[in-house]
């Protein structure tokens, strides 16, 4: 897993399933326009050998079946390595990575990738990064500390927006101030309880520190971070580049400063821009403002080869017991993993992800009917499949959720596993359906697709592979099928090779303590009183007297007039419009239209309301979206089932959704929302899917269902340590409006709860006979609006199929009346609206409204194990079509930048925090990962809610 520790922003996204290549993140209908070839035309232009402001072109290279064009440069005086892909996208972006590669654990390239953030020669202001929030319209900024590079990228669709960050950001990388103060915020500081009173104990502060102590509060990534120091031992892999707790105290502002003169130096960097902006002007830039001030080093940062094993190896580590996850008795969790080649030879990195697909992915894979389905545990272990994060590849298979005495079993079944693989190989349909995924991610379009080819990119190039030839999906497919066609053993050969024959093998288990939580404190203790004992008196003043400098920095106004900023004739006065179109099919259903260019791929929408739901069945929703599409369907068994959604879609999901309305607080419409893609030639067979599902859903499965019931609940509680904040914000929402009360049992801690008990059911079959009820309510055209986007010329296809569904499903044999009488029926809004017109027939929407709803005050807090605090505190507000609400949405961006930032983040060391106020109106304060000591325990609780 690459262990990724983002610096400066929370930046909440969907997250999705992967494919096996490149990740894939959900499109809206606008992410992507065709506005002509321009882009690529301008980069074909392009000759091997021209030199462009200090650079020389070394590859011009067409890349069609992601519609994109690279030009590869290297910088002439400091060979800086330059990647540039032209493609009609208007959300462009730049990144900067350096190869960084530390051999301790006390997180230097981490504190380093906060401090540079901190204000550098040209912007000597203090956190120029936060600040440029409010003077850009940027669609991403954040950066990254993986185990041996850090990546720095924001992306913005402005072209003077673009040099203003790109500005930015290339001063703060090549010439920071790296001021101490700002390694104590950032990175690690001793301090009084109340620096205002010497008087009080010493303890740890530090951004950076709180991070990682909340990092390491997630039982996978302790996992996973074993995994990859035990089973790369011999350099930068066998420690924690983001840092360990108990070694950022030992990091110090020289050896900081040190690691940035001989890690972010040009002849270390590798640059890369996308998107449709001119090439040239990125580079004179560049130039320019940076690389033309250095002259060309060795930077002497190569990962060598790990060295092979000549016999597999086994640890053994503990962790902190899970009280949300089910069966406390069955907490251990044991991986095999097997070393693989170097992550360069892109060919045989590509083979072996997709076998890791093939072994893992779905229910029809060997090691999911085998581990999975065993019944052993509740979900494949940590950092599951192959890992290309570094330099050489490595794949891991487990289980999570047994009990320690199968440790044995489990480790036998995956030596079986590959036998068995090795000797049947796997069906020809399963390598067809996984193509076909490769196939359909190529086309698929990404309002982010810039950010994902840096990330997807960024390892291999790390690590002097050929970014160019990793994005040759095509010619790598290609060739894949050729090696299958001239030997049919090639996968099973793969196999032998590599797991069977492969003495680097690392079997790691992990089991709960008791003791855990209190051994870590008390080895924070030792650590604190260590360094507190080794302090002399005058240590101590000027440890005060740097707490009162540092207090007094982070309260002094600040100076930002040195920042560039937008001004408003830098902006479009007007966004594009978009046309949808409403039309009824069988007359009855209302469908949305969008033609856009989807270069091929139809994407497919419907909503159905839940207003007839009764109250008992509303908490099971989740559960009954999750499995919907995993247990089978009309003739199709579930393993039928998955391989058809494989072979003919990208994805199908259902989820609860709840949308409140614009108007009035305590209105809202509650249902499932189902989701689905496709290449146009497989629309009919997509909605054909869609059809049986709908009509004859499998709700008779009972072991699969538990199953799905047990991976369901893990996910669940492995989920907390990185959404705390989330948790409590949901919690304390639930008294002040109806919508609050519902997401609580949607998605809160009480459907944490709730899956943790059913997962420990003996008799599951009660929780499997409520599905068939749900799908009653849900289930057919009634009281459902779907939508199609597609491209104009696809659109009739898609009409003659969204028909077809319709009349297919039909409507409820019983006519359900609403289970609350105060359901009111309200128009979707339609005509001109902002950016987009919507024509044709008028959309009714069954809201539900609660005049008896009282909001009231609550404080709740969870305690959880874990050695810092998530906050949040939710106030009802003004709704969505109120004057107030949008002042404040201003509002909350001006406090989280004017105040909650330096109070939460700067003084108080939480690694963030901030205001956000969400469409149903209410106005949310929350921080992430705070400090837990007793000073701040005041606004810690972790839930509380208040109304106006």
């Amino acid at each position: 897993m690459l262990l990724n520790y983002g610096s400066r922003i929370v930046v909440l996204q969907e997250r999705l399933t992967l494919v096996p290549f490149l990740p894939w993140i959900s499109a809206g209908p606008r992410a992507w326009r065709r506005t002509g070839t321009s882009a690529c035309e301008r980069a074909r232009q392009h000759e091997v050998g021209e030199r462009i402001h200090g650079f020389t072109v070394s590859q011009v290279t067409a890349i069609p079946e992601l519609s994109l064009t690279a030009v590869k440069l290297s910088h002439d005086s400091t060979g800086a390595e330059y990647l540039h892909l032209a493609r009609e996208d208007t959300n462009n972006l730049f990144s900067v990575q350096f190869r960084t590669t530390p051999m301790d654990s006390t997180g230097v390239p981490h504190v380093l990738e906060h401090t540079v953030l901190c204000g550098s020669r040209k912007y000597p202001c203090r956190d120029p990064f936060f600040k440029m929030l409010n003077r850009s319209l940027s669609t991403f900024m954040n950066a990254f500390t993986a185990s041996d590079y850090t990546l720095y990228p924001f992306s913005t669709q402005n072209p003077k927006d673009f040099q203003n960050l790109l500005s930015v950001y290339l001063d703060a990388a090549f010439f920071p101030c790296l001021r101490e103060l700002d390694f104590w915020q950032e990175g690690w500081r001793l301090e009084h309880e109340n620096p205002k009173d010497p008087q009080t104990p010493l303890t740890f502060k530090g951004v950076v520190f709180n991070e990682m102590k909340g990092a390491f509060t997630d039982n996978e990534k302790i996992f996973s971070q074993h995994l990859q120091n035990r089973l790369l031992p011999d350099h930068t892999y066998s420690v924690i580049s983001g840092g360990h707790p108990l070694c950022i105290p030992d990091l110090t502002w020289e050896q900081l400063k040190q690691f940035h003169a001989t890690h972010y130096h040009p002849s270390n960097a590798r640059f890369f821009t996308y998107g449709n902006f001119p090439l040239g002007q990125h580079l004179k830039q560049i130039h320019e403002e940076a690389l033309s001030k250095f002259e060309k080093i060795e930077p002497n940062t190569a990962v060598p080869a790990q060295k092979p094993w000549d016999k597999p190896r086994e640890f053994h580590i503990t962790c902190g017991p899970d009280s949300l996850a089910a069966g406390s008795s069955k907490q251990t969790t044991v991986g095999v993993s097997f070393l693989l080649p170097d992550i360069t030879d892109t060919f045989e990195a590509f083979t072996l992800n997709l076998l890791s697909s093939l072994l893992i992915s779905g229910p029809n894979s060997p090691f999911y009917k085998a581990l999975i389905e065993s019944g052993l545990g509740t979900d494949f272990s940590p950092d599951v499949g192959y890992n290309g994060y570094t330099r050489e590849a490595y794949f891991s298979v487990g289980l999570q959720g047994i009990a320690e005495q199968d440790t044995h079993a489990v480790r036998d079944i995956i030596d079986r596993t590959i036998e068995e693989v090795i000797e049947k190989g796997f069906e020809e349909d399963r390598i067809e359906a996984l193509l076909h995924k490769i196939e359909i991610q190529m086309k698929h379009q990404s309002v982010s697709f810039g950010l994902t080819l840096t990330s997807y990119i960024a390892s291999c190039w790390n690590h002097d592979g050929d970014p160019v030839e990793l994005l040759k999906l095509g010619s790598q497919v290609a060739r894949f099928r050729q090696c299958l066609k001239e030997n049919p053993q090639f996968l099973q050969e793969k196999v032998k090779q590599y797991f069977k024959n492969n003495p680097h093998k690392l079997t790691l288990s992990m089991t709960p303590d008791d003791k855990y939580p209190e051994k870590q404190a008390w080895m924070e203790t030792e650590k604190l009183k260590q360094k507190v004992d080794s302090l002399s008196p005058k240590d101590k003043q000027q440890i005060y007297e740097k707490g009162l400098e540092l207090q007094t920095q982070q309260s002094r106004p600040q100076d930002a007039s040195c920042l560039p900023a937008l001004k408003v004739s830098d902006i479009e006065p007007s966004v594009p419009l978009t046309e949808l179109e409403v039309a009824l099919a069988a007359g009855k259903t209302p469908v949305q239209y969008c033609a856009q260019p989807t270069n091929g791929v139809v994407y497919f929408r419907a909503f159905a309301s839940l207003h007839t739901l009764p109250e008992e069945l509303r908490p099971y929703v989740p559960l009954f979206c999750s499995v919907l599409t995993k247990l089978g369907c009309g003739l199709l068994d579930y393993r039928r089932q998955a391989q058809q959604i494989e072979l003919k879609t990208g994805g199908m999901a259902a989820s609860p959704h709840v949308l409140p309305d614009a108007a009035h607080l305590d209105t809202y419409e509650q249902g499932v929302l189902f989701s689905s893609f496709c290449l146009d030639r497989n629309l009919p067979d997509m909605m054909h899917l869609w059809s049986e599902i709908f009509n004859s859903p499998c709700f008779e499965e009972e072991e699969h269902f538990r199953v799905l019931v047990k991976m369901s609940a893990q996910e669940l509680s492995n989920g907390i340590p990185d959404s705390g904040h989330l948790y409590a914000s949901v919690r304390a929402t639930r008294t002040l409006t109806p919508t609050g009360d519902l997401q609580e049992t949607f998605s809160g801690m009480d459907q944490v709860r709730l899956m943790k008990r059913i997962a420990e059911m003996t008799d599951i079959r009660p929780v499997l006979r409520k599905l068939p009820r749900i799908q009653e309510h849900v289930l057919h055209c009634d009281n459902m609006r779907c939508s199609m986007n597609a491209t104009p010329q696809q659109m009739s296809l898609a009409e003659k199929a969204v028909e077809k569904f319709v009349r297919n499903v039909g409507q409820s044999k019983t006519e359900r009346k609403p289970v609350r009488l105060n359901v009111v029926e309200k128009p979707a809004p339609s005509g001109s609206n902002g950016s987009t017109h919507v024509s044709g027939p008028q959309v009714i929407r069954k809201l539900i409204t609660d005049p008896t709803f009282k909001p009231c005050q609550m404080k709740t807090h969870f305690l959880l194990p874990f050695p810092v605090n998530y906050m949040g505190e939710c106030i009802r507000t003004a709704p969505y079509a109120d004057p107030d609400h949008a002042s404040l949405k201003i509002l909350a961006r001006l406090m989280t930048a004017k105040f909650l930032h330096t109070e939460i983040r700067e003084k108080g060391g939480a690694y963030s925090g901030g205001a956000r106020l969400s469409r149903d109106g209410v106005f949310t304060l929350y921080s992430y990962r705070a400090s837990p000591h007793p000073a701040a325990s005041s606004r810690l609780s972790v839930s509380r809610s208040r109304s106006t």
